[in-house]
């Protein structure tokens, strides 16, 4: 019963614009349809589920709530293969973890439409007695049981969904009272899936935001947010921006008016801090610039998001340096890994305790800020240019409209993703780590970032080069690839005050 992967001959030329009433009404009605347990989505009865939720379940209210009084919330990734298995996890992560979100991780079937399939790996998953998906099915399980599992904790669930294929899953959990979905357009096709055109993702995205739109005139603020790269890489944070900054846009345009950004951390303290403040402050720009001034747009910092190393003391600095980070860059909320990232899926205990390491880290970082600091405000200025380059090349080449520019920008190279694995993305740009452990662009390949910021960063970069003696090249780029998860001891020897060439 999945949806036929051929191209729909019918539908309206790629635009930014709102879909109308009438063809969006059309468009849910063939979408519902594609699996039984969409029969159950009823607009009406999901209106009054959202409005009788307390407003600490709700999370665009939550969010609010934590700009006003500058928290920083915590909120970890976890799905299992079951029902009951997931609502433990979710009351595990509530109650042992403290996490202010609580997240349902759908699994790798769901993520790419093969209900079918996801529904096998249910029944084998309950006759294991373990979870043997690496998610959990919401759309198998349908709005029923969604329900059950907001019902179960007692904070805002989100929906953490990994696909350039939304559609479906947003009914069903928005149906059963989710009031947050993770996902965009540009970031999640061009990190996570290789056949699928950019254009096709962008549309599916613009389905998801009409909808949380489509609530929200109805009285209902849903949060939505933007999912940052997930490509298990370096993106260095001015590429990242620029992504926020269209899909930001994107969502704006069919009447999102509640959409976080996410931005991956770099661990490196003053390049974070001031990408969390640039990312925020270009979209409010960029917004502007279109006519949306009522659009809120809260910054969420990523624990780090490549290699980890296999010691668990290291990951456990990992994990508390992350809150700090986010603390520090005034991150609204901060999605939190566990010392088990090297090996897997976490157990939900190990879960649990990385959201209590990183809500620690938080409280003491709490009031600091490094507003002023001169390393920190040229940071910014230089991550400004970069974003402000590349965005208005992309409006430009789109007369406007920022869906069409997005895709022409993707094919010629003006806008690139790191290591991406989609075809339809040119993946030509090369960042590696500089001396001082920032991300700097080593190729920018057809990106047109200005000269002499480009030279900023060739001249760092071949800083690092030449005081570790290695190559100016693609070998720089690979090594910081896997720097983090190296042990300690070769990141940082113990060693040091031995004569050259005694071990």
């Amino acid at each position: 019963m999945n949806a036929p992967s051929s191209p729909d001959t019918r539908r309206a030329p790629l635009s930014q614009a709102r879909i109308p009433d009438e063809a969006f009404a059309q468009m849910r009605r063939d979408n519902l349809a594609r699996w039984p347990t969409g029969a159950a989505v009823d607009f009406a009865q999901a209106l009054e589920r959202h409005r009788a939720l307390p407003p600490h379940k709700q999370l665009a209210w939550v969010m609010r709530r934590a700009v006003a009084e500058r928290r920083c919330l915590t909120q970890p990734r976890g799905g299992c293969g079951t029902f009951e298995l997931h609502r433990q996890l979710m009351q595990v992560l509530d109650r042992e973890g403290l996490a202010d979100i609580i997240p349902t991780t759908t699994d790798s079937y769901t993520r790419n439409e093969q209900f079918d399939l996801a529904q096998k790996g249910i029944e084998e998953s309950e006759k294991a007695g373990r979870s043997m998906l690496n998610g959990y099915p919401l759309v198998n399980y349908g709005v029923p049981c969604a329900s059950q599992l907001v019902d179960a904790i007692d904070k805002p669930a989100i929906m953490l969904t990994g696909t350039a294929m939304p559609k479906l899953t947003a009914e069903i959990g928005f149906a059963g009272g989710y009031s947050g979905y993770l996902g965009s357009g540009i970031a999640y096709t061009t990190s996570y899936i290789k056949e699928m055109s950019v254009e096709d993702g962008i549309r599916n995205y613009q389905y998801l935001d009409r909808l949380a739109a489509m609530y929200h005139e109805h009285g209902v603020e849903l949060h939505r947010r933007q999912p940052g790269f997930l490509t298990g890489t370096n993106i260095p944070p001015s590429i990242a921006i620029i992504v926020c900054v269209l899909d930001c846009l994107l969502a704006a345009a069919q009447g999102v008016r509640n959409y976080g950004l996410e931005l991956g951390q770099t661990l490196h303290l003053i390049q974070d801090a001031a990408a969390i403040q640039a990312c925020g402050e270009l979209c409010q720009e960029y917004l502007k610039q279109r006519g949306f001034d009522d659009v809120f747009t809260p910054v969420t910092s990523l624990h780090w998001m490549g290699a980890w190393p296999q010691d668990d003391a290291q990951c456990a600095a990992l994990v508390a340096y992350g809150g700090t980070l986010a603390a520090i860059g005034g991150a609204v909320s901060v999605t939190t890994k566990s010392t088990h990232e090297a090996f897997g899926i976490p157990t939900p205990q190990a879960n649990a305790e990385g959201l209590r390491m990183t809500r620690m880290a938080i409280y003491l970082a709490r009031n600091i800020r490094l507003d002023g600091m001169r390393e920190f405000e040229a940071e910014k200025e230089l991550i400004r240019r970069e974003v402000r380059a590349i965005v208005d090349k992309v409006l430009e080449m789109g007369d406007g409209d920022v869906a069409i520019g997005t895709v022409r920008a993707l094919a010629a190279g003006v806008l690139d993703i790191p290591w991406s694995p989609n075809r339809f993305v040119k993946s030509r740009v090369m960042p590696a780590r500089d001396a001082d452990g920032c991300l700097r662009i080593l190729d920018a390949a057809d990106m047109p970032f200005p000269r002499d910021v480009l030279e900023i960063h060739t001249a760092k970069l071949r800083g690092r080069a030449q005081r570790e003696g290695v190559a100016f090249g693609p070998e720089l780029a690979i090594q910081s690839v896997y720097e983090i998860s190296e042990p300690i001891g070769k990141l940082l020897s113990d060693k040091w005050a031995r004569p050259p060439g005694n071990s």
